[in-house]
């Protein structure tokens, strides 16, 4: 799973994905062509591609998830902030404030998730 990328369109469609499955790949075509205006073959194609990158299988004719929508985007944030920021989560969060002042809502919120993942 090295592509944790999805362009504009794979999202949308990914977030069909995610809404239904696990869903037959009929149904899925008749919800793309309908949302997207997609044909089968684009449907298919997309589907493959996201299937060959280990998003979602499509086993029997029943397209289901290998990661769920939160596993997939935690994973890319992951990624994100190891090549952007060098793992550096203080780093990352630094420049994601941006220098504005948190509220004490946001500040309990991201104490909660330290104490919940403290170390020992």
């Amino acid at each position: 799973m090295d592509d944790l990328r999805l362009g504009v369109v794979e999202a949308r469609f990914a977030d069909i994905v995610w809404a239904h499955a696990p869903i037959a790949s009929g149904e899925l075509v008749r919800l793309c062509g309908q949302e997207l205006e997609w044909k089968k073959s684009t449907t298919y194609t997309v589907l493959r591609k996201l299937c060959d990158r280990g998003i979602f299988q499509n086993e029997g004719g029943v397209v289901s998830a290998l990661l769920t929508r939160d596993a997939f985007y935690a994973a890319q944030s992951r990624r994100f902030v190891e090549q952007t920021f060098d793992g550096s989560l203080p780093a990352f969060l630094a420049a994601f404030t941006g220098g504005r002042a948190l509220t004490d809502k946001e500040i309990a919120e991201i104490q909660q998730l330290i104490d919940a993942h403290k170390e020992g």
